[in-house]
């Protein structure tokens, strides 16, 4: 095919450019398709890890609250190998209620301090805190219990924290700040709900 002089002229800057840059160009073409295939297959590599975590969680649900070596086993895989998805979290919880049926306090606490931390589900983190507050309560730990409910967490718990909160200061005879607790967690639960009535008994139980 037959070029005119305007045409062979761009040609010729094209293969003058292509020479000089060309093998720039190769390279930003080679990486923009391993970024790409990188992204790929971390997207595949999270598939199957949701997946498989998935699937654990699934067998970890069908155990009896007795299997309690083989929910601590599939609890561990879950959190050290999979980490990065929701079923870890969720799994810490159930080891740690599965630790406390044992009577191994110290394991749910350190069970309950991961997920509160590393959950990737906002509710699973509230819930563990929950939790930790009320081992906390219970050794008498009133201080430590008081100082994780004051961590962050998901706004829709705030009525429960608020009651557990009142427990607290009851048990330390701060009656004042255990009735202002207790009416600010009115402010928050659910008015049809049975944790309403039970904290509005608590609340009437102070007295005005």
């Amino acid at each position: 095919m037959a070029y005119d002089l305007e045409e062979q002229e761009q040609l010729d800057e094209l293969r003058a450019w292509w020479n000089k840059n060309g093998n720039l160009v190769s390279w930003l073409v080679l990486i923009a398709a391993l970024a790409l295939a990188g992204v790929e297959g971390w997207k595949y590599y999270h598939q199957k890890q949701s997946i498989d975590a998935s699937t654990k969680f699934d067998a970890l649900r069908e155990l009896g609250p007795t299997d309690t070596k083989a929910i601590q086993a599939i609890s561990g895989e879950l959190i050290e190998k999979y980490s990065s998805t929701p079923y870890a979290g969720r799994a810490a919880i159930a080891a740690a209620k599965t630790n406390l049926d044992a009577k191994d306090s110290k394991s749910a606490k350190a069970q309950l301090e991961w997920a509160s931390k590393n959950a990737k589900e906002d509710a699973v983190k509230a819930i563990a805190l929950l939790q930790l507050a009320a081992l906390h309560y219970e050794d008498k730990d009133y201080d430590g219990a008081l100082k994780t409910l004051e961590e962050k967490h998901d706004a829709a718990f705030d009525g429960l924290f608020a009651d557990l909160k009142g427990d607290i200061l009851v048990a330390q005879n701060k009656l004042p700040e255990a009735k202002t607790a207790y009416t600010e967690a009115l402010s928050k639960l659910d008015v049809e709900g049975h944790y309403f009535q039970f904290t509005q008994h608590k609340l009437e139980a102070l007295g005005s």
